[in-house]
C-alpha cells in the first residue's frame, strides 16, 4: 500500500464487547448492538498532528507497561496515559495494525488472509482449510505476526538453568503450523520438552511429518541432546489430557485473539486452561497485537493471584506487537 487515503472525523470503536460507539464532528451517536458474539477493538486513525499537506504519524514509542492493582485501577500505561483511557501509542498500533492487514491481503500471503476475511477464527474446518493450502515460496512453516527467531531474546532467559534430566516443559497452545515449537527444539540450547497442540488435525498431521523430515524436509535434530518434541491434538479450551500445574512455560501466539472472535467466553475458557497447566512458578506468554488497554483488564480479571504485565515486541516489518506475560511466584 502507497499511501492512506485521507479520512476525516473516522469512527472509533470501543473495546467492550456489546457496543460501538462512533464520533462524527463532535456528536456523539447512539451506541448500536453489534452482531451477537462479536468482539471490538479499540481503533482510531486519527492523527495527533496536522499540518496543511495532511496527517502526519509519528514514529513508535518506547511502551514500558506495568500492571497497577491499587484500588479502582486496574491497569496504568507507563506512556503518559491515564489510568484506564486509551492513549496517542494504542491509536496508532492500531494504524499499523490496519495497514499490516492491507498489505496481508495484498502480498505473498493474499490466499492465507483472504480466507480469513469475515470468517469466525473459531472454526476449526476454517483452520484445516486453511493448513491444507500450499505455503507461500515452500517454506515448511508458517507464522503469523512472528516467528521464533523475533521470540527468542524473550523465551530464551526464561529456559535458563534447566537441567538435562529435568528439561523445561514448554506447551505451544495453538501451535497451528507455526515455527515456534519447531525453533525451541532445534534451536534452543538450553533442555526442553516441547509441546504443540491444535485443534486441527491437518496441522497437527504437517508438524509431525515436519518433525519426522516429511516432505523432502530435513529431519530436525535438537538444539540440545535431551530435548524432546511432540505435537498432539487437543482444543485448547479443553485440556483435560495433560495435568494439572505440568508446565513451567506455556505459549499462546494469537490464539486468544482468534479465539475472542467466537466469543469472550471461549478466551476466558483457554485463558484457565493455560493457567491450569502452568506451574505456580511458570511463565504464560500471549503474543498479539491487541494493545494493552484491551488486553490487561481481561488478563487481570481472569488471573486472579498472578502477576500480569507487558512488554513490547519489535517493529517487525513495521508492525509493533506486544507479549502479556502471566506469571506465578518466583
Amino acid at each position: 500500500m502507497s499511501s492512506v487515503p485521507a479520512v476525516s472525523s473516522p469512527p472509533v470503536l470501543s473495546s467492550s464487547a456489546g457496543t460501538r460507539i462512533s464520533e462524527e464532528r463532535g456528536r456523539t451517536q447512539v451506541p448500536r448492538p453489534l452482531p451477537r458474539g462479536a468482539h471490538s477493538f479499540s481503533s482510531c486513525f486519527r492523527s495527533e498532528a496536522a499540518t496543511g499537506s495532511g496527517a502526519v504519524l509519528s514514529p513508535p514509542l518506547p511502551l514500558p507497561v506495568v500492571t497497577n492493582k491499587g484500588p479502582g485501577r486496574s491497569y496504568r500505561l507507563g506512556f503518559g496515559g491515564e489510568f484506564g483511557r486509551p492513549c496517542r501509542h494504542s491509536r496508532m498500533a492500531a494504524l499499523r495494525r490496519a495497514l499490516h492487514e492491507a498489505a496481508l491481503a495484498a502480498g505473498t500471503r493474499r490466499t492465507l488472509a483472504g480466507s480469513l476475511a469475515g470468517s469466525c477464527l473459531a472454526d476449526r474446518g476454517l483452520w484445516d482449510k486453511l493448513h491444507a493450502q500450499p505455503r507461500p515460496g515452500g517454506v515448511p512453516t508458517f507464522d503469523w505476526f512472528f516467528g521464533y527467531e523475533d521470540a527468542q531474546g524473550l523465551l530464551l532467559p526464561l529456559l535458563r538453568g534447566a537441567q538435562a534430566a529435568c528439561p523445561r516443559r514448554v506447551l505451544d497452545v495453538g501451535c497451528g503450523t507455526s515455527s515456534l515449537s519447531v525453533g525451541l527444539y532445534a534451536k534452543c540450547p538450553h533442555p526442553v520438552d516441547v509441546l504443540g497442540v491444535d485443534f486441527s488435525p491437518v496441522a497437527v498431521a504437517h508438524m509431525n511429518n515436519i518433525l519426522e523430515g516429511g516432505q523432502g524436509q530435513t529431519l530436525l535434530s535438537p538444539g540440545h541432546p535431551a530435548s524432546r518434541l511432540r505435537f498432539m491434538q487437543a482444543d485448547a479450551r479443553n485440556l483435560e489430557p495433560l495435568a494439572s500445574g505440568s508446565f513451567q512455560l506455556v505459549l499462546d501466539k494469537g490464539t486468544w485473539d482468534a479465539v475472542a472472535r467466537g466469543g469472550l467466553p471461549g478466551a476466558s475458557r483457554l485463558l484457565s486452561e493455560c493457567l491450569r497447566v502452568l506451574s505456580p512458578q511458570g511463565t504464560l506468554i500471549q503474543f498479539s497485537d491487541e494493545d494493552p488497554d484491551v488486553r490487561l483488564p481481561c488478563l487481570e480479571q481472569g488471573s486472579p493471584g498472578w502477576s500480569v504485565t507487558v512488554q513490547e515486541l519489535g517493529p517487525f516489518k513495521g508492525i509493533t506487537y506486544f507479549a502479556y506475560l502471566v506469571q506465578g511466584s518466583q
